[in-house]
């Protein structure tokens, strides 16, 4: 694992708890990882909630000073306007939301969402000063069909067209065919399609990009198959699905150092 990237380790609880099991879960999860002595300068930490618990997070990680970082589930391609359901980035900006997940594969298949309108998404993030994690995946058809990194590979190219290089982004490897699975990827099969996606980063953003910018695995992430992956040079974190949901079992995905030095 590069030495100039700092882990992420962040949690998408997706549609799952309320603004009130938000607050008791975050306190929870930021005093037990205090109590466990962990260093989030050395991991950082983020959660991902509904957007109608991001304000009660907002407060409670303001109030008492959390070492946690937070960000949306989504983000509106546009500012303002008609437009039923959708939410700003500028409204994100507000809550004091350091990241958006931007093209998850949810999204992409129960919303169609297609390529441009992730591109989209990215550049309203961009615009108020949100971190996009980008994520990028393909199905097990398509990785029957086009072998490995070719889909994540297009996806990520069509994600940063107009990103500037200075931009701050995160990429987030996501095999459509392992989430929700119970069966991860193999480390090997991360690290591969991990590779070539930070090749797509130096071609059309720069070396210095590529080598700051870190791409995370998802799919089955678990306490017992986390370190596997943080092993992989170009793997620098997990973004964690059902498992986030499990305080024990994300605080353990977080402390993946315990176990041996990485």
């Amino acid at each position: 694992m590069a030495v100039n990237r700092t882990p992420l380790i962040a949690g998408n609880w997706k549609m799952n708890l309320d603004h009130l099991q938000a607050i008791a879960f975050v306190q929870k999860l930021a005093w037990g990882l205090k109590d466990a002595n962990h260093d989030f300068t050395a991991v950082e930490v983020a959660v991902f909630p509904p957007f109608t618990d991001l304000r009660s997070v907002q407060t409670l990680v303001s109030a008492d000073k959390l070492p946690l970082a937070y960000g949306a589930q989504d983000v509106s391609a546009h500012d303002s306007g008609a437009y039923t359901g959708e939410i700003s980035g500028a409204f994100l900006a507000q809550l004091e939301c350091q990241y958006v997940i931007i093209g998850h594969s949810e999204r992409r298949t129960l919303h169609r969402e297609d390529d441009d309108q992730v591109q989209a998404k990215v550049q309203a993030a961009l615009k108020h000063n949100l971190v996009p994690v980008i994520c990028v995946g393909e199905s097990a058809d398509d990785l029957e069909k086009h072998g490995p990194s070719a889909v994540p590979v297009a996806q990520l190219r069509a994600a940063l067209a107009g990103v500037d290089a200075a931009a701050d982004i995160v990429v987030a490897y996501e095999p459509v065919w392992a989430i929700g699975s119970g069966k991860a990827a193999t480390p090997e099969q991360a690290e591969q399609v991990a590779a070539q996606l930070r090749a797509v980063l130096a071609d059309m953003l720069g070396q210095d990009v590529a080598a700051k910018t870190r791409i995370l695995y998802g799919g089955s992430v678990k306490a017992d198959n986390i370190l596997g992956f943080m092993r992989e040079p170009n793997v620098d974190g997990a973004l964690v699905g059902g498992a986030s949901l499990d305080l024990t079992e994300f605080a353990n995905i977080v402390r993946f150092q315990k176990h041996v030095g990485v």
